[in-house]
Formats: C-alpha cells, sequence, structure tokens
C-alpha cells in the first residue's frame, strides 16, 4: 500500500473539498490519537491503494484534523480509521481497525453494510469479546465519494418561495412512486423515472412534493423476515440514517460513483420548472448506528461520547428517545453546526426549498434528554440566514413521551404536522357521535392550538392520511391493522386508526360499498382542502392506492407500497375530483386565510358563521354528526383587503339524509352549487363559473354522509 505525502491543509469547512491540484479533508475528533485516511480503486476493493496518516501536530487544529492531499479528483474512494480510548463506560468508542464514512462525505457507494452482517448480530459491550473492526471486510463497506459540486447546469434556476399559504403539499416516497406496475417510465424508482411523472403532478396542481427521506441510508438494516413468502424484509421508508450530506445513491439510474448527485439536482431543477418545489423529510433524532449494540459507521468512531445522548452515569449506554435505539445529542454545539450545515448544503447545493424534521421534539432536547424551554438548535435554524426562505416542519412530538403541538420551540417560522386535524377529521367522517365540536375547530384552522404561539392557521400542516397509517382507500376499506407480513406478529402499528371498512374487510365488488368508499374519499378530500392550514395529501390517495389494510408498511419495499399507475386510470373519477378539490382551493383565497376567524364583531358582518341544520345557531353541547358554516369572502389578510365570494358548506354524517335549511342572502345574489358529494358522476365539484343554480334558494336535501358547498354570485 502506497503513503501519499500530503500538506496539513485546511481546518474548514469540513469533509471532502476539492481544490486545484487536490482535495482538502477534514475531520472532527476531539479524543482520538491517530487519524488515517484511506483510498481505494473500486467500491468493491477489499484492501486500500493508498494511505495518508494524519500528524497530530501538523494536521490538527484543535478538534479538527485536517490535510491536503495533491493528486486526488473528483470521483475518488476514500475511508476514514481512528484510533483512541475504547472505554464504553466514558462514552468512547475508538477502534483503530474499523472502516469509518467521512461524516460531510456528499456521496457514498451503493453498498450494504447490514446485508452482511449476520441477521442476529449484536456488537459486544466489551472490547475484550471481540474485535469487531478486524473482522471488517472493506469489500462490502461502501466508500466515500469525492464531489465537486461546480459541473452541474442549473439553467437558471432560483427558489420558488411560495408562501406556505398557498401550498399544496404532496407526499410520497421517491422510489415507491414510480417503482411499481405500469409506471410507463423509462428508469423505474430512481430520481430520472420521478422527472417523467412531473406533468402529472402539476396536472393534479400540488405546489410541493415533500419525499420521504432520500438521505442515503441502508435498506437491509432490517432482518425481519415475512413469514408468508420467508423474503427479508427491507428498512423501506429510510427512517434510519448513515449519511446526512449524500442522496441516496440506490435511486439513482446512473450507478457510477456520485452518479446520484447530479440526477438528483436534475430532479430539483425539473421540478422547479414545473413550478413545484421540494421539500425534505429529514431524520436528525437518531442515526443508523443503533445501541450499545449496533454498528460503527461514522459517529460513533469518530466521537461517539459528543455525537450521542448517553446516559450520564453509564456512558455505555444510549438514550432512546427516538425508537430506535440512540439519540442524537443535537443541542451539543458541534452537533448543533453538523446540522445545519447539512440544512445549508442541501439548500446551496441542491436547491431544495424545505424540510420535514422527524420527531422534532428531540431537537429540542438538552445534552441529557431534557426538553428545553428555548432549544438552541431549533432556534438557529429559524433564524439562520441561509434558510431563511425554506419551508421548516416539524413533527411535534418524539417517542420519549415529548408532545408540543401548537407550541414547538424555536420561533413563528416553524409549521407543524396536525395529527389532531387527522383524527379529529376521521372520526367525524367516521359518523361518531359529538365530535362535530372538534371537526368545526380543525376545519377552521385549529386556533386552539396555535394562536397561543402567535402562529397563523397556515402553520397546520392538515393531512387525513400520511405514509405512517392507513392509506385513504385502506382507511374505507378496513376495520383494523393487517400487517402480518411485517414480520412483527401484527404488534406493530397503530390501533387507533378511526377507520370504517363501510361492511366489508378489504377489496369487494360489491357496488354498495365501493359507492360508499368513494363518496367518503370525496369527503375526506375535499374536508382537506377547503380548511384553514396547509393541506397535505398522501401520494396516491387520489387515485386509491392501498396497501392490503397495512398501516406500518415501512418495510414492504414491493407491490405492498410501491404505486400501480393502472389505478390512475380505474379510478380517473376521484383523480378528477382531486385536481377540481385543489384548484377550488388555489382559485379562492377564503380558504386559505392568513389570519384566523374572529367571528362576530361590532357592526361587521361575521368573517364565520356557524348554523344548525334548521338554520339557526348551533348548540355545541348537543351538535352531532352534522356541521355548517358561512365563509365571508370579503377580509382583511393583513397585507390587503380580499374580495372573493361568499361560501356556504354542510356536512352531514349521519347514515340519514337531512332537510338543510339554508341561509338567506339579502341582496341580488344567488346561491349556486359547487359540490354534491352523494353525487357520482362528474357534477360532483364543479367550478363557480359552471355552478349549479339551486331551484330552492332557502332548503335542500343533503344526503348522508356527504358534503355540499355553495357559493353566492
Amino acid at each position: 500500500m502506497e503513503i501519499l505525502n500530503s500538506l496539513p491543509g485546511t481546518p474548514l469547512p469540513l469533509g471532502a473539498s476539492v481544490a486545484e491540484g487536490g482535495v482538502n479533508f477534514s475531520v472532527f475528533s476531539r479524543n482520538a490519537t491517530k487519524v488515517f485516511l484511506e483510498f481505494y480503486s473500486a467500491s468493491e476493493d477489499s484492501e486500500p491503494y493508498a494511505q495518508v496518516e494524519f500528524s497530530p501536530s501538523e494536521n490538527r487544529t484543535g478538534d479538527i484534523w485536517h490535510a491536503f492531499v495533491p493528486g486526488i479528483k473528483p470521483g475518488s474512494l476514500y475511508l476514514f480509521r481512528v484510533d483512541g480510548p475504547f472505554e464504553p463506560s466514558k462514552g468512547h468508542r475508538f477502534d483503530v481497525h474499523q472502516r469509518l464514512f467521512d461524516p460531510y462525505a456528499k456521496t457514498i457507494t451503493p453498498v450494504s453494510v447490514f446485508y452482511n452482517l449476520p441477521p442476529d448480530y449484536s456488537a459486544p459491550l466489551d472490547k475484550n469479546d471481540i474485535e469487531h473492526g478486524k473482522n471488517q471486510r472493506a469489500k462490502v463497506f461502501p466508500k466515500c465519494v469525492v464531489i465537486d459540486n461546480e459541473n452541474f447546469d442549473w439553467q437558471g434556476d432560483r427558489p420558488i418561495n411560495r408562501p406556505l399559504s398557498e401550498s399544496v403539499i404532496y407526499e410520497v416516497h421517491l422510489k415507491g412512486f414510480t417503482a411499481g406496475k405500469n409506471a410507463g417510465v423509462s428508469c423505474p424508482g430512481t430520481y430520472a423515472g420521478f422527472i417523467e411523472k412531473i406533468p402529472y403532478l402539476k396536472d393534479l396542481g400540488i405546489t410541493a412534493v415533500e419525499l420521504l427521506p432520500i438521505f442515503e441510508f441502508d435498506e437491509f438494516e432490517n432482518s425481519n423476515v415475512n413469514p408468508r413468502t420467508g423474503e427479508r424484509m427491507k428498512n423501506y421508508w429510510g427512517y434510519s440514517t448513515i449519511n446526512f450530506f449524500s442522496p441516496k445513491a440506490s435511486f439513482a439510474a446512473d450507478k457510477t460513483p456520485g452518479g446520484c448527485v447530479n440526477e438528483f439536482k436534475t430532479l430539483v431543477r425539473e421540478l422547479h420548472k414545473a413550478g413545484i418545489e421540494v421539500i425534505l423529510d429529514v431524520v436528525f433524532n437518531h442515526t443508523a448506528e443503533g445501541n450499545e449494540h449496533g454498528v460503527a459507521l461514522n459517529f460513533r468512531g469518530f466521537e461517539n461520547s459528543v455525537y450521542y445522548t448517553l446516559v450520564g452515569s453509564h456512558k455505555e449506554y444510549y438514550m432512546n428517545f427516538s425508537g430506535c435505539g440512540n439519540t442524537m445529542n443535537c443541542n451539543h454545539p458541534i452537533v448543533r453546526n453538523f446540522i445545519i450545515d447539512s440544512l445549508r448544503y442541501w439548500v446551496l447545493n441542491y436547491h431544495v426549498d424545505g424540510f420535514r424534521f422527524d420527531l422534532a421534539s428531540i431537537l429540542s432536547r438538552g445534552q441529557e434528554g431534557e426538553l428545553l424551554k428555548f432549544p438552541p438548535l431549533t432556534n438557529a435554524i429559524a433564524e439562520d440566514p441561509v434558510l431563511g426562505k425554506t419551508k421548516i416542519i416539524a413533527e411535534p412530538w418524539d417517542a420519549g413521551g415529548a408532545y408540543q403541538l401548537g407550541g414547538f420551540p424555536g420561533g413563528r417560522r416553524w409549521a407543524e404536522w396536525n395529527d389532531r386535524f387527522r383524527d379529529d377529521i376521521r372520526r367525524f367522517w367516521r359518523g361518531d357521535e359529538y365530535v362535530s365540536t372538534n371537526a368545526a375547530t380543525r376545519i377552521s384552522g385549529s386556533s386552539d392550538l396555535f394562536t397561543i404561539s402567535g402562529r397563523a392557521p397556515y402553520h397546520s400542516i392538515n393531512y387525513v392520511c400520511c405514509h405512517d397509517g392507513f392509506t385513504m382507500n385502506d382507511l374505507v376499506s378496513y376495520n383494523g391493522k393487517h400487517n402480518d407480513e411485517n414480520g412483527e406478529g401484527n404488534r406493530d402499528g397503530s390501533d387507533s386508526n378511526w377507520s370504517y371498512n363501510h361492511g366489508y374487510e378489504g377489496p369487494t365488488l360489491n357496488p354498495v360499498i365501493e359507492k360508499m368508499r368513494n363518496r367518503q374519499m370525496r369527503n375526506y378530500i375535499l374536508t382537506l382542502l377547503i380548511s384553514q392550514g396547509t393541506p397535505m395529501l398522501l401520494g396516491g390517495d387520489e387515485f386509491r392506492r392501498g396497501q392490503q389494510g397495512n398501516n406500518n408498511a415501512y418495510c414492504q419495499d414491493n407491490d405492498i407500497s410501491w404505486f400501480d399507475w393502472e389505478n390512475c386510470s380505474l379510478n380517473s373519477a376521484l383523480v378528477s375530483f382531486t385536481r377540481k378539490a385543489i384548484r377550488l382551493r388555489k382559485d379562492h383565497p377564503v380558504f386559505r386565510r392568513t389570519k384566523f376567524f374572529k367571528g362576530s364583531m361590532a357592526g361587521k358582518k361575521p368573517d364565520i358563521q356557524w348554523y344548525a341544520a334548521d338554520g339557526s345557531n348551533p348548540d355545541w353541547s348537543k351538535i352531532s354528526r352534522f356541521l355548517a358554516f358561512r365563509l365571508l369572502g370579503t377580509f382583511d389578510s393583513g397585507a390587503k383587503k380580499i374580495s372573493d365570494n361568499d361560501f356556504f358548506i354542510a356536512a352531514n354524517t349521519d347514515r340519514q339524509d337531512i332537510m338543510l335549511r339554508i341561509p338567506a342572502i339579502t341582496d341580488s345574489r344567488k346561491w349556486y352549487r359547487i359540490a354534491d358529494t352523494s353525487i357520482e358522476d362528474e357534477t360532483s365539484l364543479l367550478s363557480v363559473e359552471n355552478a349549479e343554480t339551486l331551484i330552492s334558494q332557502d332548503r335542500y336535501v343533503l344526503p348522508a354522509s356527504s358534503m355540499l358547498i355553495l357559493v353566492a354570485k
């Protein structure tokens, strides 16, 4: 093995930085005694062809080890080895034999670490039991790739910076979107394949895709076995990151080292051309290295005591607020800077428009695991000048019991996933008794949750379904979860689904049941899109994508999770309905207010007026399975006065039809029907221009389980 000459280099920036004549390498390690940098000719090589040993006197500044290596070029493959104390009780787990990724690597080669470990692998607590690093095979360990970010043509691409209040988000798995049947793309399951489906997304009317994790992860981390087929399950969703600067290499059609970089940039550029923003689902709460029995990949081998939150009196153990074995020490200054560096990198080098933070309450925990009132990290993300225009969305809870919905700390820029909207709207349309008040609060923007923190309606990310749980098709087709094929005895996944199968568990050819299921999906979609807040639609719900009743398909990298695009034509009426519902929202600012309703004010018409079925004021202590309200189209948005149509909306979730009293219009306008979800054909939802004049201006028979929208003009 060749020993390469090197120069001292510079400590910043961290990672591998291409410069004239070579590459500068820089890594953080406070307690290391030696650092070795290895170079490989090919991804499958077992041994490096060259090595650089960092000198503590010449290649170290503070806690940063650095060297400039002449002659190294973009595309070069490298790994690190780090020596230091192995004292788990003090939090140190150095092992000079263990190969490590650069934590700042810009991409790695698509090789699985976990695929080549025995399914029952468990690292020792005591190094004297076995030195795992000595047995590690570099052949099956991914290699870091040196990347030059200056060789991509962005063609003048600039951030869209669409206000969150005007956004319609589409949550989707990058691979699953085109990996399934009838996708009709040349490179299924890839960034390139996704590009071919952009016209569909643009035609549907969504304004942003929220991609499930694309930071590099190892799908073979899951060792469970499908009890029906005997096949090994995978980590399909990707909520277990192994590198935070790398797009997932296996999602690229270009399999050359680093090919995923330009391919993902191309996807972002082309989405922007279609007016669609890119929001990344990011997982900074834990890593794939697991607990004390886990495997070293990068952070554990560079500085375990800094990167992870450890048990104070027994630092060989990891605090586990993520439910996945470890918790990143997010508010340690080193880790905080690392996270900010990662976010900035994706904004500056990939032009992404925002981030959704998984189990974000962990980002507000201190170095001993306590919840902080003023967390440095969440505030830094909100105030960072580079991230100033990006969308930042919190999943405001964690697996350690924190639940911060409506009050996620870090400032008013933070939006939040609103699971209360999901549950209350599901229960309302299922026909549960006495949940109308809750549903009214959600539809009107969840002021009970967001007013106290000074936020606006659009800070509530409203959703009926998301990746975690039933799809909308399964929500109306199953009474219970069917997760047997996950290999966990159907114990995984939530039991609180608020679903209803309408008389038969699973798929059926019964036309009466199918009619009701389609109607309920129209109700869910329309409610989502006329509610105050920012709507998020689960990808495929618009054409009844199902998962066979699996409400936790995290491990199903197969047809259970993948889109079957034949459903798009089979359920074209629902696709059309969704498209028109999105257009209704976009065309009428009354459905996307930037301020909460004020109700009745002296001398002014109420901006929202609620009604009982007979037209009287509702008794909120008694109202059940019904809602009706009138929206005033003229209102002050703060920046300007909005002039829109008035709308009357009513929802009957009972099993019986009702005779509805319509509020009178005192001027020359009339009520016109826009929507009646009980109608089976294309006229179930009309545009304002094509709205149907009501024969009776004071009464309407509202069928069971249906929604009515009238417009005044």
